[in-house]
Formats: structure tokens, C-alpha cells, sequence
């Protein structure tokens, strides 16, 4: 069987191809009943408007270029959901690339999505070094970032504030007793949940009238592994640690492994609290105490913010998403007189 053609519908409809072309591309210059004429012709053929054929008459391709330093995680793939989901709703395809954690295939992931002539392009997770810059100034198309965000003028993002979270976190170990409270942050250094996160643990013990001990915050990798190997290690320091602030689930979730298979108990003898708040921290016994980052939403909204972007030719303000804590069963209220 033949694929219908958009001449097909035109002869059908008994109009030019040009106006079965402005009826696709929302155009005027019709009447609404050559309208349904045409839509109806379109449902009963079973005719499929060609992409690249449409993106010569419009100039866009109805495509959104997504770039992850990791797909296979939770964090991205509650990202990916509300960006799909909204893409989907407005009628936009989403393309995928993991551009590994050290973002070693972010120039040969910009150059794929420059030849796929996608409309916009998501950031997530990644901080916008020169060189991309420079390919995206080259491409001419609109981006924006989702936990992640840069002074370059032009380029929105969409995120929770990270100094504050960790603040409401160490505050709330604080609030619950515990003094002697380490931390185990992400990358050193990281700008976008290294150093923020850092920041806040800090100030949080600063306007309690804790001292700042460095030794107490040491730097994994967002992972599991590390969370169990560092918080061994915390403990080996200084055993007298009640509480433990992690820069991300997975790394309060090694945290709490390393405890109970050391005979340590969760929250008896050691308060955890993670960040993000994955089904995971749910999942765990005892459950996780952690901060939650709308993942999904932030998700949508940066999707929404991008298709704004690419079909109005303008600029779309940044966005500061809330952020909560949810009270699990990981944190134990120490007495204090």
C-alpha cells in the first residue's frame, strides 16, 4: 500500500498542496470549513506530515536535543519524564545523549544535534564550559539548563536553590539535637552541587554556633561507592559523628550501608539525611529522611521555558524551583539539657 503524499490530501480535499501546507503549519488564508475538509482528509488517509519537509516551510524540525551526563540514573530519568512529557504535549520529538559524567562526549553530541537541525537544546546537570558555548553560538538556537545554571547572558535555567536546601538539611540535623555533624559533598569544587551544597552545610552551623571543622566534609562522586567508603571513613576519624549530611540520595544511601554492615545503627547511633528525594530513599529500611528536588517538574518547566523560546524567537526568565524536606525514619532526636 502506498504511503499517502501530501498531494494525495490535496487532490482528496480538492485544494492546492499549499493550502493542505497551511492547515498543517497553523496558517491562515483558509476558511474553517476548507479546513476540516482537509483535517479530515488527513485522518482518513492516514497521512503523516514529513519532518524535514516540514522544517522547510516553518524551520524547525519539531526536535528538542537533551544532554545528560548519565540517562541510566534516577535523577535523570525523572528530569527526562517531565521534559517529554510537555515536549510531547506540544507536539515536539526529544532526543537523548549521555554525555558520560566527565562530559567527554558533550562536542560530538552538540555536533550530532547541530546535523539533526534540532530547534532547541536541554543542558542538564552540566556546567556550560567556553567551547560548548562557542558551538551554540554557531548553531543559533536557544538553550537552557535544568539543574544547572551560568551568568551567560540569553541562556535560562531551571533549578532548586542548593545553598538553601543543604542549609534546611544541616538545620534540621541541628534542630534534632546533633552537634557533631559531618558532611559527605559531592565533587570538590563542582559549582552546581559541589560548592553550593558545601556552602550551606557550613552556614547552617555558623548561625548555630558550631565551629566549622573541614576535616568533617569530605568529597565523593555522587555515588553509592563513595558515600559507603567515605562515611567509613568520617567514622574512622572520629567516632563520636552523629549525623551525616549527603550532597545526594545514592551517596546517603552508601552512608547508611557502611553503618549497618558495620554493626552501626540507622538512626540510633547514626542520623543520615540524603538529597533528592528518589523513589529509592522511599524504598530503603528504615526510609530515608532527604531534601526533594521536583524532578519532574523541573523536567517540565525547562521544557516549557525552551518551546517558549524557540517559537517566539525571544528570551525566558530563570526559574527557582522550591524545595522541601521530607522527614523519614533516618534521623533520631537526641535529648538535650
Amino acid at each position: 500500500m502506498m504511503v499517502p503524499t501530501i498531494r494525495d490530501v490535496a487532490k482528496k480535499s480538492n485544494v492546492s498542496v499549499a493550502t493542505v501546507s497551511r492547515v498543517l503549519n497553523g496558517l491562515n488564508g483558509y476558511s474553517d470549513k476548507t479546513k476540516q475538509k482537509v483535517l479530515k482528509t488527513i485522518e482518513e488517509m492516514g497521512y503523516q506530515p514529513n519532518a524535514i519537509a516540514r522544517s522547510l516551510s516553518n524551520k524547525r524540525t519539531q526536535t528538542l536535543g537533551v544532554m545528560f551526563p548519565d540517562v541510566s540514573n534516577e535523577f535523570s530519568s525523572g528530569i527526562l519524564h517531565g521534559i517529554e512529557e510537555l515536549a510531547h504535549d506540544r507536539g515536539y520529538s526529544v532526543l537523548v545523549c549521555n554525555t558520560a559524567v566527565d562530559g567527554n562526549r558533550t562536542l560530538k553530541y552538540l555536533q550530532v544535534l547541530r546535523e539533526k537541525q534540532v530547534d532547541g537544546i536541554i543542558f542538564s546537570s552540566e556546567m556550560l564550559k567556553e567551547e560548548y558555548i562557542q558551538v551554540l553560538d554557531a548553531m543559533n538556537i536557544p538553550v537552557v539548563l535544568v539543574s544547572s545554571e551560568t551568568k551567560y547572558s540569553g541562556i535560562p535555567y531551571v533549578k532548586v536553590d542548593d545553598r538553601m536546601a543543604a542549609y534546611d538539611a544541616t538545620n534540621y540535623l541541628i534542630g534534632q539535637g546533633h552537634r557533631n555533624i559531618a558532611m559527605i559533598s559531592g565533587t570538590k569544587g563542582d559549582p552546581i552541587a559541589g560548592t553550593p551544597r558545601v556552602e550551606g552545610y557550613k552556614q547552617a552551623l555558623v548561625d548555630n554556633g558550631i565551629t566549622v571543622n573541614d576535616a568533617k566534609i569530605v568529597y565523593g562522586n555522587f555515588r553509592f561507592e563513595s558515600g559507603s567508603r567515605l562515611m567509613g571513613q568520617l567514622l574512622s576519624e572520629d567516632s563520636s559523628i552523629t549525623g551525616v549530611f549527603a550532597a545526594c540520595d545514592e551517596m546517603a544511601i552508601g552512608a547508611m550501608n557502611y553503618a549497618m554492615n558495620n554493626g552501626i545503627s540507622v538512626p540510633d547511633q547514626l542520623s543520615v539525611v540524603g538529597y533528592d528525594n528518589l523513589k529509592l530513599s522511599e524504598m530503603m529500611v528504615p526510609s530515608l529522611t532527604t531534601i526533594h528536588q521536583p524532578l519532574y517538574d523541573l523536567g517540565r518547566i525547562a521544557s516549557e521555558k525552551l518551546i517558549a523560546m524557540v517559537e517566539t524567537g525571544g528570551i525566558v526568565p530563570s526559574s527557582i524551583v522550591p524545595h522541601s524536606l521530607i522527614e523519614r525514619q533516618t534521623v533520631k532526636a537526641l535529648k538535650t539539657y
